[in-house]
């Protein structure tokens, strides 16, 4: 089944940017150089991991887009930090007579609590379902700079999406966001929208290796459909 997919774009300004190069004008790598991916095809976690990181790999090659890993990093302070606090606490009350270390453990308990809290509220509501962020620069009479945000999700079975496929099988989701702008990100040319989802089994055979080209075209006419503006 063909991927359902949907797009749409605002433009900030009447005159139209340039297109730079999509993921499909760029070559990948031959089959035979790549390493094959095989996974549990009845374990749907295990299927979207695959794909994201697959889809990274294919995004994050030469003249596409540099991975921002800025959610992983706030991620990773946040947790080294309340690993930290948590190993100074129990160190100092180790060391320390009970009584004395007693204001000190509850104010190291405290702190670690809020930095878990912080670090569970960061992931929820920031990070939420993106698993790339990309950037790149382009100059055409001018530097351009483009973001691209992607979100990734499974849709279960029994989900009553819209772009879900008919068949009775679990899909690959993403939602795309791609934006342009010149002027140190000053002046936006435009900000696109796009979204699409395909059944796992269209990636994976019944042994769950993976048909990277197949899915990295797929991902490839997503992103330039966002790019775009138009459906893939």
């Amino acid at each position: 089944p063909q991927p359902a997919t949907k797009a749409s774009s605002r433009r900030a300004s009447s005159a139209s940017p340039e297109k730079p190069p999509g993921p499909l004008s760029i070559p990948a790598a031959p089959s035979s150089e790549r390493e094959t991916i095989k996974i549990n095809n009845a374990n749907a976690t295990d299927l979207k991991n695959a794909c994201d990181d697959a889809l990274k790999r294919y995004l994050s090659r030469p003249n596409l887009f540099k991975q921002i890993h800025l959610h992983t990093d706030v991620r990773l302070t946040l947790g080294w930090a309340s690993v930290f606090v948590a190993a100074a606490t129990g160190l100092y009350g180790w060391k320390t007579e009970f009584e004395q270390a007693k204001p000190a453990v509850w104010a190291g308990f405290i702190l670690y609590a809020i930095l878990t809290t912080l670090q569970t509220l960061y992931a929820y509501f920031v990070e939420g379902d993106v698993i790339f962020v990309g950037r790149r620069k382009s100059f055409s009479k001018r530097i351009n700079t483009e973001k691209i945000t992607i979100s990734s999700r499974t849709i279960p079975v029994s989900s009553p999406t819209p772009i879900a496929s008919p068949s009775n099988a679990p899909s690959y989701s993403l939602n795309i966001t791609y934006l342009q702008s010149t002027s140190s990100g000053k002046s936006l040319l435009c900000k696109n929208r796009a979204q699409g989802s395909k059944e796992y089994s269209a990636f994976f055979d019944e042994k769950g290796v993976m048909a990277q080209e197949v899915f990295e075209r797929w991902v490839g006419e997503l992103v330039e459909a966002a790019m775009e503006g138009k459906s893939a």
